[in-house]
Formats: structure tokens, C-alpha cells, sequence
């Protein structure tokens, strides 16, 4: 037979044969195939788990599996027979929609750890039995050899362990780490002055990082943005990095660091043509400055980083250059919180941004159609974006980087009644938006300042000169002197017109300006001047955009002496080049790396929902952790996965469901390149107000250019502890047997189509005895939605009660339904009369309560319903609580 259940067909083949079978089989192996895998020094064997699958059209076969591997003393190539296993519990299988129905068998193999911790390689064969040929994995699939790393017990103390013939110009320093399991050390060297409008350049070698695996870089891939590189072997990134980790044969991590924005010298890293890593420094003061390196080594990628990135917000807070009166506001906000009720609007609202969507002929009238057509389809934004073209600029008709900004007011042909008119009028007809804001470059446009315009007439200004490339030539700024002023008055015309926010775009051209006493003079003095007037007049709601130069990432988004920055995380997101989205995302959970330890809140971009790929970049901004815009076109919306993505509140406003975690690149696939054929996993994590209670999410995203399944181990979520019991549910509502990370079979089997995504979320589970047998319950969150395990509030509570009955406190801070797993839940017909469910100590409807048609341990509560047939009020509040009891 072909197929389950009532469709299946009996198969055509009258006979079978073995390359037929082979043909259509497939194996998945944990650890992995096609990447490295990291072994504590702790830890004495590895146990390989393998799973064998055949088609369903073909009679089902009895295989034989083996590890090949070179995991010995003597290194030479040897088998290991794996042995079939049954399970009492199969592990969850989530299938692709295009996948073919097939069998299933499980085989493990315990692999010691070799004496002398080399190394090892391993792959996959596998027959069906003794008289058949193997059957090599990577002949049939584009994965190579799986590689183990064993980390010592005691890691070597000093740098030149690490570093071969790193330049004796260098001052190394041990430094004391702030996070465990790591070592840290503080290199210095010297950078020579400026002379005249010329930075002074200083090459200096950091050396060749010894017993090399792997490395990953963060890298300047043009002025304003970074991406993620990867290799093997060599140091040999094509563009400069500002961050680079290196994986060593002994499973050990070397993170290197270079510090840029302290006396006015920028440092990057340069591959030389023998693998040396060069510091490359810039100094624009007249006077010789310093490079500054921070080194750490530890056996996590994420503890070394950590200990790198804690370093040097110590040395860049040792060299603060603000004023008294600008420090002393800073800290006035953040003991005020800055308003922290308006925060969570600008961070957890659907926000709507005009950019791809209306086009850059930006009039006040496009704008007004889309939000009404955005209400006429039941889409409530809370904040709004005016982008691009709103401004007052000259030189019409020319290319924007010739355009300069002429006047604060917006320009009369797209807004004759003025931008206060413009924000009045939204106001008006959309109270649900409670922040407008608008986008200018951090120099005031493109092309900075008209030379003839009213901002030059009122300011003074300076024609500066870029460096050649993109945007070569001269523009006029407003000079140093004046930029505060300024920015003070730009702002309070803003806040007078009705706008809020803003969206401080193109800020690298402060890294663009090409002589030294220009940059000196107004690399910091933008930023500062710009930071504490949208702190003054937005309470710090700005979006910070282009910003990914080495200078602004130390001195003004590493700092934590001002409230956290919306900060964009990657290049844009361009809806008509295909190849384009599958590398965004993959960029943005790869920088994410460094950026989650910034002052910043990342900001993944805009995109569109009716789109090849809206519902792939959907739920990568759902488990970024950052906000979430969107940019339709006016009547082009998906409706399904806008409501996936928020949920409406009890004050009648939409709300994003966001993880209280920054989302990123696990640390198993950081050394990963993009053109692997590996799933790229983002994960994340959502705490209660108990460190006893959190749930860890994984968003998966299938990158690559052809289909994909894996094995997906529960080690691989973030915040799994040794010890808890946890169940995974896919985002479809199919949920894995209780597993921990002991368990002989903790995975999930996952198939991905391109363009395919998924998201696990691991619950652990709190057990409670009850009248025959123990309870398991876990809180699921808002069911239907991606990340609807954010939508619940605190810890919930879990109690048992009298004749076995189990009692169930969870707060949710918006309207769904609510999805809790018990173990032992009664089934549909007896549900009524064996569980009460209660909002304010008020009954809610039968109705609105059921057992999950997909999961018969599921109770799903609609909260949203019962809430509106209750006739409920908010009061005071903005959360709802429920509580469940079971008998």
C-alpha cells in the first residue's frame, strides 16, 4: 500500500529492487553530518543517534547501519555497527507538506572518547543487508564528514597558546573576565597621528591563531552594514572585520575584538596572505593614539564573547566623552525609565512603515489611503513610519546623494498643509496610532545640506569631502559648533508638528567623511547631539539606521548609561530579489551575535506580508526579539499571518508577541557558512517573573536552494537544564513525547522545503500528583500564533488540590486562545463536568473551553471570546488572568 489511512492505494511495483530502495532512503544522524560538534571535557563518549527512512512504496526492510570513523589511537578508518532500537515513545516527526509517507527505524552507538582527544571524523553507510553494496551518505547528499571536538580539562593559560608570532609591538595584558570558563587578556599598541587632513594608518600583526579549525567574522560588508563570513583553515575574510571567533582543534573558542571610537582611532581586522590576523588602524587625532584589542578564550563561543564585549564597555566608559550636562540628563532619564508605559507601544506595537509601500512619490494622500485601507481590512497598527521623501530637499530630479535638506517643514508639493497637518489629521482618523515618526538622514538627507537652503542660512555649515566609492565628492554639513543647536531645534519643531519618533537613517556618512580634522570634529559630535535630543524630546524612541560603523557601535550603542536603542540589525530587505531573502535572515541571526550584548534592541526590517517569502521573514522577526514592521502595499495584505504575528489586547490594541530574549544564531551553527546545507537555527527564550520558569524557542529556516530534514536535539534550545522534563511543540500544534536531556532519543525529526521555516518551542514540564497517577502540565501560550509562549506574563502558578484536582493560575497580556497541556486531561465528553476555568473569579462560557482537535492533552481556552460574550472591562489593568482547574 501507498499512503495512510483512507487514501492509501496499492503500490504498482511487482517486484523490487535493492537500488530502487536505495534510491528512495534517506539517514539522519546526531551529531551531524556536515558540521562540527563540541565536546566538554566532562563528557567520555558521545552517543550517535540515527535515524534510516524508506519509502512507504517500496515493502518495508530490515537495514544495517554502521559509523565510520577514524575515532581511535592509531586514526585509521573504522566501522562501528549501530544497533536498531525501539522506542516506546516514537520521536515527533514535523513533515514538510511535499514529503512521501515512509518507515522509520532508530539506531545508537556509543563512540568513546579517543585517548589522546584528537579530532575526529565520522559519516553514514547503511544496506539492506550483507549481500547488498553500502550505501555512502555523502555520495548521495551534499553534506561532508561530521567532526567531533574533545576541549581539555585544563585549557592553556597564556595568549601565545592561542596567537603564533603575534608582533612584539603589542602590550598584552591579562584581564580579570566577567564571565565564567574563560580567560581575557588586553592588548595595546600604538597608532601614529594625523598629519594635516591625512589619518595616520598603523598595520600591526596579531599573528596566526594556532591549531585552527574553523572561523567566523563579522565583517564591514560596505560602510553601514555588517555580515557574517565564514572558512576553514586560513584567516581569510575579503573585507575588513570588527569581530572575529576562531574554533580550535581542542573544541576551544578564541574571540578577538577591536575597540574603535576611543581617541578618534577605528580598528579593524585584515587577513595577511599567510593566515596573519592584522589590526588596521585609523587615527584621526593629531596626537599618536591606541589600538586596542580584547582577546578571550573560553569553551562556549557566547562566554568568550560575552567576556570581550564586558571589557570593553569598561574601557570605552573609562574614556566617556560627553559633557557633564549631557551625562547628568542621560541619567535623569534612566531613573525616570523614560516613560516606560509609551516604551511598550513603540516596542510591542504593529508598526507600519510607507517606504516599499508607497514608493518614494510620498504625498500626504498616499498616506492617508493606505491607513484607511489598513483599517478597512481590520489591520491596527500602533506606530507609523513616514519614510523617505517627506523632506524639503533641492535639486530636484537628480540622484539623492545630490539632493541636500533645505528647511525643517516638509515639502509643499506632497504636504501643502504641512507636516503638523499631516500628523493632525492621522491623528484623527486613527486614534489606535499612538507614535508617528519620520525618517532623516543623520546629516539631515542624503546629501546632507543644501548650501542654499534656510538650514545653511540659520547654521553654520562646513563642505567636508568624502572618500571615494559609492558616494564620492564633497556636501555640506552644519558645522560642529552648531549641530547641537540644531538638532535641538529640528526636534522641537518635530515634537510641535505631532511627531513623536524617528528614524535616524544614514548614519555612516559621519565614517565616510575622508579627513581627519572633519572626523574628529563631527563623527561624535553628531552622534551625541543626536542622542540626547531624541532622548529629550522622543524619550529615546528613534530607530538608528546605517549604523553599523565601528565608531558608533562603541560609543554610542555599547554604553549603557542611556536607555536601550532601536537599532536596524542588517542591510534592507529588497522584496524583488529573491536571492537576497534567505542571506537576510541569515545575516541578521548571525550579527545578532554581537549586537544582542549591545545597548540596542535589533531591528530586522520592514518587510511585506503578501510576499514568495512573508510568512519566512515573519517568523524570523517574530523570534528576533525585536519589533516588527510591516510595509504593504495599500490592499496587499495577508490577514492570516498578521494575525499569527500579533494578537489584539484588552484595550483594543494590537500587540507583537515578543520573546523577552534577543533572538540569534545558536551556538552550534555559528561556524556554519551560509552555503551549507544545514538548517539555519535562531533561538530565543521567554522568562516569567521566576528564574524556576522559562520556555525556549527555536526558529528554524531552511536557507539553502534545496529541501532539507535533520534531526533537531532538544540540546539545541537555549536554557534546557539537566534534570526537567520537557515537551516540543511545532508551530503547526504537533508536540513530542516528554523528553529530557538525559533521554536515549531527545530529538525531533524536522523537514523543511526551501523557503521553509518552522518554529519548536520546548516547555518544561511541571508535575504535580493527582488521584491515579502524576499530572504533567505545561503552559502553551496563545495557540495559532508563532511565538504565542510570549504572550504569557509572570510565572504561572501550578497547584494540586483536594481528591486529586490539579489548579492552574496563567496571566496573558493579550487575547487568544490560551493552550495548556495536562497529561492526564479528561477527554471531550467528560470535560465539562471535570474543569472549571475562571477571569475574575467569573465562570467563563462552556464553549469557549475544549480539548485541541490535533492533541488530546491540549485544554484550549478562548480568552478572546469569552472575554467579549463576559462583557469584561480593562479597569485599570492590561492583562487578563485565568485560572484552570482540573479534577
Amino acid at each position: 500500500m501507498v499512503g495512510d489511512g483512507p487514501h492509501a492505494k496499492p503500490s504498482q511495483l511487482k517486484f523490487v529492487r535493492v537500488a530502487q530502495m536505495l534510491l528512495f532512503s534517506n539517514a539522519l544522524c546526531d551529531p551531524p553530518l556536515g558540521q562540527t560538534t563540541v565536546l566538554k571535557s566532562s563528557q567520555d563518549s558521545v552517543k550517535f543517534t540515527v535515524l534510516l527512512e524508506s519509502s512507504k512504496s517500496f515493502p518495508e526492510q530490515n537495514w544495517e547501519a554502521v559509523l565510520w570513523h577514524n575515532g581511535h589511537d592509531a586514526r585509521e578508518w573504522k566501522e562501528l555497527a549501530l544497533q536498531e532500537t525501539t522506542i516506546p515513545e516514537t520521536p515527533l516527526a514535523v513533515q514538510s507538506d511535499t514529503r512521501p509517507h515512509v518507515y522509520r527505524r532508530w539506531f545508537s552507538v556509543i563512540l568513546d572518547r579517543p585517548l589522546n582527544s584528537t579530532p575526529v571524523q565520522f559519516t553514514l553507510k547503511y544496506r539492506l543487508s550483507s549481500y547488498d553494496a553500502w550505501r555512502w551518505v555523502n555520495e548521495h547528499s551534499c553534506l561532508t564528514d561530521g567532526e567531533l571536538l574533545f576541549q581539555p580539562e585544563t585549557p592553556p593559560k597564556d595568549l601565545v597558546n592561542y596567537l603564533k608570532d603575534f608582533s612584539p609591538d603589542f602590550s598584552v595584558e591579562p584581564a580579570e573576565s566577567e564571565t565564567p570558563h574563560t580567560r581575557l587578556w588586553s592588548l595595546t599598541s600604538s597608532v601614529k597621528g594625523a598629519e594635516g587632513k591625512a589619518s595616520g594608518f598603523t598595520d600591526t600583526s596579531l599573528g596566526v591563531p594556532r591549531s585552527l579549525s574553523r572561523w567566523f567574522s563579522l565583517v564591514r560588508i560596505w560602510s553601514p552594514w555588517l555580515a557574517p563570513r565564514h572558512g576553514q583553515g586560513q584567516f581569510s575574510p575579503h573585507e575588513d572585520a570588527v569581530l572575529s571567533s576562531f574554533l580550535r582543534m581542542d573544541g576551544l573558542h578564541l574571540v578577538l575584538l577591536a575597540i574603535s571610537g576611543v581617541d578618534e582611532v577605528l580598528t579593524v581586522f585584515k587577513p595577511d596572505a599567510h593566515g596573519n590576523v592584522i589590526a588596521h588602524s585609523r587615527n584621526d587625532s593629531t596626537e599618536p593614539g591606541q589600538v586596542r584589542i580584547v582577546a578571550a578564550v573560553g569553551t562556549t563561543l557566547n562566554a568568550a564573547l560575552a567576556a570581550v564585549i564586558y571589557h570593553a564597555r569598561k574601557v570605552v566608559r573609562g574614556y566617556a566623552t560627553m559633557s557633564k550636562e549631557v551625562q547628568e540628563e542621560m541619567k535623569t532619564a534612566l531613573e525616570k525609565d523614560v516613560k516606560a508605559e509609551w516604551m511598550e507601544n513603540w516596542y510591542d506595537g504593529l508598526t507600519y512603515c510607507t517606504w516599499n509601500a508607497l514608493g518614494q512619490d510620498l504625498h500626504e494622500q498616499k498616506i492617508f489611503d493606505a491607513l484607511d485601507v489598513l483599517r478597512e481590512k481590520g489591520i491596527h497598527i500602533t506606530n507609523l513610519i513616514i519614510d523617505d521623501n517627506w523632506q524639503s530637499v533641492d535639486n530636484h530630479g537628480q540622484s539623492q546623494f545630490q539632493r541636500g535638506w533645505t528647511d525643517f517643514e516638509a515639502n509643499k508639493q506632497g504636504f501643502p498643509g504641512g507636516l503638523k497637518h499631516t500628523a493632525t489629521t492621522i491623528r484623527e482618523k486613527h486614534p489606535n496610532i499612538q507614535h508617528i515618526a519620520v525618517w532623516h538622514a543623520i546629516l539631515g538627507y542624503w546629501g546632507a545640506v543644501s548650501p542654499t537652503g534656510n538650514i545653511a542660512k540659520n547654521y553654520r555649515t562646513r563642505k567636508v569631502r568624502k572618500s571615494k566609492g559609492l558616494v564620492e565628492g564633497t556636501m555640506t554639513v552644519v558645522d560642529e559648533e552648531d549641530v547641537p543647536r540644531m538638532y535641538d531645534d529640528f526636534y522641537r519643531f518635530l515634537l510641535a508638528s505631532g511627531i513623536d519618533s524617528v528614524k535616524t537613517d544614514a548614519q555612516f556618512f559621519l565614517d565616510v567623511m575622508d579627513d581627519a580634522d572633519d572626523r574628529r570634529d563631527l563623527i561624535k559630535t553628531y552622534q551625541d547631539a543626536w542622542t540626547i535630543a531624541s532622548l529629550r524630546y522622543f524619550s529615546i524612541k528613534a530607530i538608528s539606521c546605517m549604523s553599523q560603523i565601528p565608531q558608533i557601535l562603541f560609543h554610542t550603542q555599547l554604553p549603557t548609561n542611556k536607555p536601550r536603542l532601536m537599532v536596524r540589525n542588517s542591510d534592507d530587505f529588497f522584496p524583488d530579489v529573491p536571492s537576497s531573502h534567505p542571506f537576510h535572515i541569515f545575516t541578521n541571526a548571525l550579527t545578532a551575535l554581537l549586537t544582542s550584548h549591545l545597548n540596542v534592541l535589533p531591528d530586522w526590517d520592514m518587510f511585506q506580508t503578501s510576499h514568495p517569502y512573508s510568512s519566512f521573514h515573519g517568523a524570523a522577526r517574530c523570534v528576533s526579539g525585536g519589533p516588527i514592521y510591516i510595509t504593504d502595499t495599500p490592499g496587499q495584505h495577508s490577514l492570516p499571518l498578521i494575525h499569527s504575528m500579533t494578537a489584539p489586547t484588552i484595550r483594543s490594541t494590537t500587540r507583537i508577541l515578543r520573546p523577552n530574549a534577543i533572538g540569534k544564531c545558536i551556538e552550534a551553527g555559528v561556524y556554519v557558512p551560509y552555503e551549507s546545507p544545514r538548517f539555519l537555527k535562531v533561538g530565543t527564550y521567554h522568562t516569567g517573573s521566576s528564574a524556576d520558569y522559562g520556555v525556549s524557542i527555536l526558529g528554524i529556516f531552511n536557507v539553502s536552494e534545496q529541501s532539507l530534514t535533520e534531526l533537531v536535539p532538544l540540546r539545541d534550545f537555549d536554557g534546557v537544564t539537566e534534570g526537567k522534563e520537557y515537551i516540543i511543540r511545532a508551530n503547526r500544534g504537533e508536540i513530542s513525547p516528554p523528553m529530557s536531556l538525559s533521554s536515549d532519543f531527545s530529538v525531533v525529526e524536522l523537514a523543511l522545503d526551501t523557503k521553509g521555516w518552522n518554529i519548536l518551542t520546548a516547555y518544561p514540564l511541571h508535575s504535580l500528583p493527582s488521584s491515579a497517577e502524576r499530572t504533567d502540565i505545561a503552559v502553551l501560550g496563545l495557540i495559532g500564533k508563532m511565538t504565542g509562549a510570549a504572550a504569557v506574563v509572570g510565572t504561572p502558578v501550578f497547584e494540586s488540590r483536594d481528591m486529586g484536582a490539579v489548579r492552574v493560575n496563567v496571566t496573558v497580556k493579550a487575547l487568544g486562545v490560551l493552550g495548556i497541556y495536562i497529561s492526564t486531561l479528561p477527554p471531550s465528553s467528560a470535560l465539562q463536568d471535570h474543569t472549571m476555568v475562571l477571569i475574575r473569579n467569573q465562570p467563563i462560557p462552556a464553549h469557549t473551553v475544549a480539548v485541541a482537535e490535533n492533541n488530546d492533552k491540549v485544554l484550549e481556552i478562548d480568552v478572546e471570546a469569552a472575554w467579549r460574550e463576559m462583557g469584561l472591562e480593562a479597569g485599570w489593568g492590561n492583562e487578563v488572568g485565568v485560572e484552570v482547574v482540573v479534577r
